[in-house]
């Protein structure tokens, strides 16, 4: 080892030290991030949507929502990264009305095409036709055998709705054994007249124990190709005692608790059965979200936070359920939760659409070791992914919100990477209660579906400063309720 080595490692070393001590008086997080450790790769296709199987229905103008001239939507999908499209809900199943005809779903897959996504599409099976279901599988598999991803049968079978004859007689909801011998039987249909068919289920509610009994009787040699999950981690949204209790339990632990325990309770057998899975639905509050609560800025930062935990836990992708109108039993209500909603000039972006756009920014590649020491347990996440692009991108989620709630000064550091930038997802104020005024890069998303959002030298930000420290090493100041994307390249 020469003078000039062991002179340098000690002024990198002294460095550090001045580091840690120029942020030691603050509310401080050192990140560590070693590159050169990869761990999960995140699915080309994780960011996806969820909507009713209504929404295929043409207005009362004759007019489809997906049609391949929606040029505004086709932008919006592009512009989140939404590569996966999922057509479903209660009204596919439980709650149909009218089921879409072929030249609905002809608009749908041209759209499709347009927009460059896959879809998962749901068939009936409560009160359904198995001839029925396979005669739609057959005519999309047929026409549109590139854009269909995989179909479902049956939407949450674990919630079917309690019934009650004439004598009063209530029949509760239905166990995995009475739903089992109804989807064998469909599927046993279905195949014979698409034998190539792509299936995926069980597409329940937050019920670890389907998926278990699923993955036993059919996860090999009935055509299932994924496990699919729904997750509503806040459950019913019209039961939150007050909006700041909804918001506060958003962006705490009690919502990671929630994703911990459906993971241990099924995914794991999955993996190790050579099976993905994805949460083809999912939301923060089911019932169309809670008012105040997942209209807010706090779903976005939620939803940036909620679609890196699963991407970190081998997640195939989530699909977050959206549009105007969600179906809430039979009826069909305003949706509060939605990632954006329609406009006379195109779709307006909610938060919950910012955040799926930081995901976007950040989350193609993989993941990257991280070490993270948080001393004074700031409500605060992150994540290091090592781009497609060779880029490392490191995303910090600052949670703290309310009074007391404290900014995050970090000390990031990753060897071999000498340049910064940053990206910073922020509400007015921030307000984590603000439901208008987000902007992802300095920009707001506009209803034309475009954004022209910028990244910062870290040495532009006049509250984000490098302190001119050794390759890799860098000082930065997240403020409470906000998230930063910091990318890091060699040169």
């Amino acid at each position: 080892m020469t003078w000039k080595t062991i002179f340098l490692r000690a002024a990198r070393f002294a460095s550090t030290l001045a580091l840690a001590g120029s942020l030691s008086a603050q509310s401080q997080i050192t990140i560590s991030v070693d590159a050169k450790k990869s761990g999960a790769a995140i699915t080309p296709d994780f960011s996806g949507l969820s909507f009713e199987l209504s929404q295929l229905l043409p207005d009362d103008n004759g007019v489809h929502y997906f049609r391949p001239d929606n040029q505004p939507l086709i932008n919006l999908f592009q512009t989140l990264g939404i590569k996966n499209l999922r057509v479903g809900g209660n009204t596919a199943d439980r709650s149909v009305r009218e089921l879409p005809s072929q030249a609905d779903i002809d608009s749908l897959f041209a759209f499709a095409k347009a927009a460059g996504v896959k879809v998962i599409y749901c068939l009936r099976l409560r009160n359904g036709n198995a001839n029925e279901d396979a005669q739609v599988a057959k005519y999309i598999m047929t026409h549109y055998p590139d854009q269909i991803d995989f179909f479902s049968i049956g939407q949450e079978p674990n919630v079917y709705p309690k019934t009650t004859n004439a004598m009063g007689h209530v029949t509760p909801r239905p166990a995995y054994a009475q739903i089992a011998p109804q989807w064998k039987w469909f599927e046993k249909t279905i195949v014979a007249a698409v034998p190539d068919i792509r299936l995926c289920g069980p597409s329940v509610d937050d019920n670890p124990d389907w998926p278990q009994e699923f993955m036993r009787d059919f996860g090999h040699g009935y055509h299932v190709a994924m496990i699919t999950a729904h997750l509503y981690p806040g459950r019913n949204g019209e039961t939150v005692p007050t909006p700041e209790i909804g918001r506060n339990q958003m962006l705490s632990d009690d919502f990671i608790n929630v994703y911990q325990k459906l993971y241990d309770g099924f995914v794991p057998t999955a993996l190790a059965n050579g099976l993905p899975y994805r949460l083809e639905e999912a939301n923060n509050y089911f019932k169309g979200g809670a008012t105040d609560v997942s209209d807010t800025f706090a779903s976005a930062l939620w939803g940036l936070d909620f679609m890196y935990w699963w991407a970190e836990h081998d997640c195939s992708g989530i699909n977050f359920h959206t549009g105007d109108k969600v179906s809430n039993g039979t009826e069909m209500r305003p949706s509060k939760y939605t990632a954006y909603f329609s406009t006379s000039d195109g779709f307006t972006v909610r938060p919950l659409g910012y955040g799926i756009k930081a995901f976007d920014v950040g989350g193609h590649g993989r993941f990257a070791a991280a070490t993270v020491s948080n001393p004074q347990k700031l409500n605060v996440s992150t994540y290091a992914v090592l781009g497609d692009d060779k880029n490392l991108y490191v995303t910090i989620i600052n949670k703290e919100h309310g009074e007391g709630a404290r900014d995050a000064n970090v000390a990031l550091s990753a060897e071999g990477f000498a340049n910064a930038q940053t990206m910073a997802l922020a509400a007015p104020n921030n307000d984590i209660t603000a439901k208008t005024g987000a902007t992802l890069g300095g920009s707001k998303i506009a209803d034309s579906g475009s954004w022209d959002g910028k990244w910062a030298t870290l040495d532009r930000v006049g509250e984000t400063t490098t302190l001119g420290l050794p390759t890799g090493q860098f000082s930065i100041k997240i403020p409470a309720a906000s998230a930063m994307i910091i990318k890091l390249s060699a040169n």
